[in-house]
């Protein structure tokens, strides 16, 4: 906790508060001079403020990680779809505040759904346009909290490959997200944390059930597409001879000989000829 406020303490100063120590700093190193009474008086006010902010900050972040160590401990690690995501019109540390809507799934409660506030940071921008991310949730009151690092996991802003030395292979699951959530789910199960390169080795029990994740995730990728059936020729008759086309009428071929001329392909000539030749064969 002490630690925690010096953190706190060096933040607020660093924010602005050091006016109030430069002004006290200011007035006694002047000798106390009754013009500069008012220093005095602000930098105690600005410095006392410093403090109870540093406090508050402190306590906060206290209650924050103490809140995670519980849901860590004993809460329900679920998938959250962002449904909706609206501005607040709040900016903190120049990144915008947003409003997110989430329905929320998991082993052991009820689908339900809820609002949080979150900060916008680019780190996160990844994580909140895939529209997914992991909550953890307390199964009893359904108060949930985001957790950023395993849903960049789930969402291939991290790569998520598994080396298993049986196989003599390296699996690549990077943004699939149902064995990924299965392989959280085990590792919470195992009290595993999530720090980066993660060995099993001395954990058979979760190595096996992990394991077992990766195999299936893994034969799912190389599983062959079933070919489209192919649709059956139609049979063909021996000996068929297709019909000769019919013989067009002469009322055809004159209306033929009609559009030719109409048309200029013919000359007047070619067209008196071509129509004595079609009467004559009457």
């Amino acid at each position: 906790m002490v630690w925690r406020y010096v953190k706190a303490q060096l933040m607020v100063l660093l924010c602005g508060g050091l006016v109030g120590p430069i002004f006290l700093g200011v007035y006694f190193a002047t000798g106390q001079s009754s013009l500069l009474k008012w220093m005095f008086w602000v930098g105690l006010l600005i410095t006392a403020a410093d403090v109870l902010i540093a406090l508050a900050l402190a306590n906060f972040g206290a209650r924050s990680a103490a809140r995670t160590q519980a849901l860590e401990a004993s809460g329900v690690l679920a998938l959250a779809q962002i449904t909706g995501m609206g501005e607040t019109g709040t900016r903190i540390n120049d990144q915008p505040l947003v409003k997110l809507n989430l329905h929320i799934s998991g082993p052991g409660i009820a689908p339900f759904t809820a609002e949080d506030r979150v900060i916008a940071s680019v780190t996160r921008l990844g994580t909140l346009t895939s529209r997914k991310v992991v909550v953890l949730v307390d199964p009893a009151t359904n108060q949930f909290q985001i957790d950023w690092e395993r849903s960049a996991l789930i969402n291939g802003q991290v790569p998520a490959t598994f080396t298993i030395d049986e196989d003599h292979r390296t699996y690549d699951l990077s943004g699939q997200v149902g064995p990924l959530m299965e392989i959280l789910q085990i590792l919470k199960a195992n009290n595993i944390g999530m720090n980066g390169m993660i060995d099993l080795r001395s954990n058979p029990a979760a190595r096996a059930q992990v394991q077992a994740v990766v195999r299936r995730a893994g034969a799912a990728q190389q599983a062959p597409s079933a070919p489209a059936p192919t649709p059956p020729a139609a049979p063909v008759a021996a000996g068929y001879v297709p019909p000769a086309p019919p013989t067009p009428s002469v009322a055809q071929r004159l209306q033929e000989l009609e559009t030719l001329r109409a048309t200029g392909a013919i000359s007047e000539d070619e067209y008196s000829s071509k129509r004595q030749q079609i009467i004559a064969a009457l």
